[in-house]
């Protein structure tokens, strides 16, 4: 028997939950050190299933499958297994949750409960991406809604309370449609499988409509991804939410919208994908701008971060929905690209906030005389944000644009990828408004004495930036594995 790596990853921050939150005791210092350890060895175990993966094997297989009968009368599984779609998305989940805690040493307040709760979210999303059983799947996308709840409302700042109740009451919204997508297909097909398509006799002879089934999970994955108008969740959220929050919030979290409609709405439906592209487009278009231009309209520095990932969350649709072998990797690559780059804007932001006590651009300015490596750090997540080249950024955009632009599946494709190339021009004016508004111009006298990163911040932001350039420099790493999970998905759309 093979080791079992998804069940190590995915129970690894889950144990730790357990014992910091029965067994640690009340010493603040050990609390941490065991988060983090618990948390690097779930990294570390998803870098070796990284590089154990078998990049040769036959397309559209899974490897490190483990499969345990679960509830028999519904054929549900403990079923994970691993392709070029999740195992991206299971080792940016683990970085992050280590990052997480590395940025949040400094934390005072209900030590125990927090990391517990930050423990318990990267568990839940681990979960999510690693679940080839639809059931399971479920289950752990309504776990992630419990710690995610506390930790905005107990730790996070200004409407908290009601920015989580917010979260919550939306993504139950999407997620009423997404289980109601799973017992229709449950009852049309008998299979909860996401591998093994109608492989049992359906309950009843009740046939539901592909197209139905497939709005039901789009809605549900258009709410998390975000999608206009969809979206108004989002920024809320990430505004009020403490700086851990908001890097997994951002970085993870909501690309398990854009993974459910790559695994589920496509994989499974094809036909409905094809005849519906055209519509999804257009929202992936409207996205973009209206994401872009309200960017720019903004004054709050966690809140301009916000905005901008509804613009770039639009790229991700467009890239799923013209249907193309490269647009879809580059969707793929935009996924983890937006987590590494959006992940560090808000690590840097929630650090100079936490340093300066101001989020507000116009009582802000010259920072960079006194933080040096934030500026440079925020620099480089902010420059790979519009597609600088050597980024991770640049190789997204420019897989997703090109791939969008010769997908010869959906009509009027090549319209939509121009009218979403102008995001990129809004992008680059709102990264450099916000870099010169907060770094630059006259040095502040009350700003004299604030600190730069420590040494713990600074580790966890290196982690960042290497990650950025190494896979902006060889994207190999990504592509080789990618297209091995797209490429079956492809065949299926007759691409």
């Amino acid at each position: 028997m093979s080791f079992p790596f998804l069940s190590t990853i995915i129970f690894l921050p889950l144990i730790g939950c357990v014992v910091i939150a029965f067994l640690a005791g009340n010493n603040e210092k050990r609390i941490k050190w065991l988060a983090a350890i618990f948390t690097a060895l779930a990294f570390m175990v998803s870098l070796a299933a990284f590089f154990a993966f078998d990049r040769s094997a036959a397309i559209g297989t899974f490897q490190f499958q483990e499969k345990a009968l679960w509830i028999a009368p519904l054929s549900a599984h403990y079923h994970v297994g691993a392709d070029g779609l999740n195992l991206p998305m299971i080792v940016l989940t683990a970085f992050l949750g280590l990052v997480c805690v590395l940025i949040s040493w400094h934390e005072k307040i209900r030590v125990r409960e927090y990391f517990a709760w930050l423990l318990l979210l990267e568990a839940s999303i681990l979960g999510v991406f690693a679940s080839l059983d639809l059931l399971l799947f479920f289950v752990f996308w309504e776990l992630e809604l419990v710690p995610m709840w506390f930790i905005i409302s107990v730790w996070g700042s200004g409407r908290k309370e009601y920015s989580a109740m917010k979260y919550v009451i939306y993504t139950l919204f999407g997620s009423v449609f997404i289980l109601a997508g799973i017992l229709f297909y449950y009852l049309t097909t008998g299979s909860l499988s996401m591998v093994d398509v109608g492989a049992a006799e359906p309950l009843v002879r009740f046939a539901v409509p592909s197209a139905a089934i497939f709005f039901l999970l789009f809605i549900g994955f258009a709410v998390k991804l975000p999608v206009f108008p969809l979206h108004t969740w989002l920024p809320d959220a990430h505004t009020d939410a403490p700086t851990a929050g908001s890097v997994m919030l951002a970085g993870s979290l909501i690309k398990m919208g854009g993974y459910g409609m790559i695994r589920l709405c496509v994989s499974l439906f094809p036909d409905a994908a094809r005849t519906y592209a055209p519509l999804i487009i257009v929202l992936a278009v409207i996205s973009v701008i209206y994401g872009a231009a309200l960017t720019l309209r903004q004054n709050d520095l966690k809140r301009m971060i916000a905005y901008s990932s509804v613009s770039h969350m639009g790229y991700v649709l467009l890239g799923i929905f013209a249907l193309g072998d490269k647009s879809m990797t580059g969707a793929m690559i935009y996924m983890v690209s937006h987590g590494l780059l959006t992940g560090l804007l808000f690590a840097c932001a929630g650090l100079t906030i936490h340093n300066v006590h101001e989020r507000k651009f116009e009582n802000l300015g010259g920072l960079a005389k006194q933080m040096p490596f934030l500026a440079v750090a925020f620099s480089i997540a902010g420059f790979g944000s519009f597609g600088f080249p050597s980024t991770v950024g640049f190789v997204a955009e420019y897989t997703t644009f090109i791939g969008s632009y010769v997908s010869g599946i959906v009509n009027g494709i090549q319209l939509a990828t121009i009218l979403a190339i102008a995001g990129v021009i809004l992008s680059a004016v709102y990264i450099l408004w916000m870099l010169q508004r907060l770094f630059f111009g006259p040095v502040k006298e009350q700003f004299n004495n604030v600190k730069d990163a420590d040494r713990v911040e600074k580790a966890a932001l290196y982690g960042f930036i290497g990650l950025i350039f190494l896979c902006g420099l060889f994207p190999s790493i990504l592509t080789g594995v990618i297209q091995g999970g797209i490429t079956p998905i492809v065949k299926s759309l007759g691409g």
